[in-house]
Order: structure tokens, then C-alpha cells, then sequence
């Protein structure tokens, strides 16, 4: 988790811009925001140590890596291994989310497979996973609305 205070609007306006053009400089996002090139520099250089920017890859679309079926499971857990099975079920490459959860389930999954057989595959050995009890899969049909942050960004940055 990280320990990062909340974004200013000034922050936000750089992701912002971030978002507009990746490939954008230092110095282009310092003219086209109107702020000095070593305040755009000390900016994201502290919003990157302190962890509020992700990894570059979490903008990669999985289907370019061949994985084009997204699922969610839903994962009960022992109680009493419930950390051993959280640190197993994180070296799984095709887990590529998970959160901890309240209801009937402990875990929530974001899975990627090649196909159903594939899926079927790796929901198949995640019951080696010490700890494991009981899994509910529900495979995505459509992504309706993929993960964004802009909306915020901009209501942080005041407009």
C-alpha cells in the first residue's frame, strides 16, 4: 500500500498530460502547463518514489501478449493459511489483479487466459495452492468500461 499524500491539481494536470501525450518531455509538459522544467521534473520524480505512478506495463493490453480472455474469480481461503495462499496465488503470471474482499469470498481474481481450455487450466491449479478452498469464475464478456482515472484527475485538477 503506498503512504503517498493526496495529488494537487497541479499533479493532476501533469498526469493529465501525461495521458494526452506519453511520450511527452519534460520541457514540453513545463511549456504547455506553464511551470518550470526542474517543477515538472520534481513532480513526477516524487509521484514515481513515493509510488502513486504504476508500472508502464499496466497500460499493456493483454491481448498483445496473446491473452484475450479476462475472468474473475472468487476465492474462499482457509483462515489459517490465508497469507501462504495470497503469496502463492501472487507468483501466478495470469493472476494479474487481486484483492482482498468481504462477503463470501475472500479474494477477488483478475485472471487473463489464452482460451477456456487455458482458463480451465489455471482455475485447475489454483486448488494446488495451499490454503484454496473454493472458487467461483465468471468469464468477462466485454470490457464495457476499462480502467480510467482521467475523470478524477481532471476534478482534482479543477476542471
Amino acid at each position: 500500500m503506498t503512504t503517498f499524500t493526496a495529488l494537487d491539481p497541479l499533479d493532476a494536470r501533469i498526469l493529465l498530460a501525461l495521458d494526452a501525450d506519453p511520450d511527452a518531455t519534460v520541457l514540453s509538459l513545463a511549456r504547455e502547463l506553464g511551470v518550470a522544467r526542474n517543477t515538472v521534473h520534481a513532480r513526477v520524480h516524487r509521484m514515481n518514489a513515493a509510488g502513486a505512478l504504476g508500472e508502464f506495463s499496466r497500460r499493456l493490453d493483454p491481448v498483445a501478449l496473446g491473452y484475450p480472455m479476462v475472468a474473475f474469480l472468487s476465492v474462499a481461503l482457509s483462515q489459517a493459511s490465508g497469507p501462504e495462499a495470497v503469496a502463492a496465488l501472487r507468483e501466478v503470471p495470469e493472476v494479474v489483479e487481486m484483492h482482498a474482499t468481504t462477503g463470501d469470498a475472500d479474494l477477488l481474481l483478475k485472471i487473463v487466459a489464452r482460451d477456456t481450455s487455458d482458463l480451465h487450466r489455471i482455475t485447475t491449479s489454483l486448488f494446488s495452492v495451499p490454503g484454496v478452498v473454493r472458487t467461483s469464475t465468471s468469464i468477462s464478456l466485454a470490457t464495457e468500461l476499462p480502467p480510467r482515472h482521467g475523470a478524477l484527475l481532471r476534478r482534482v485538477a479543477g476542471g
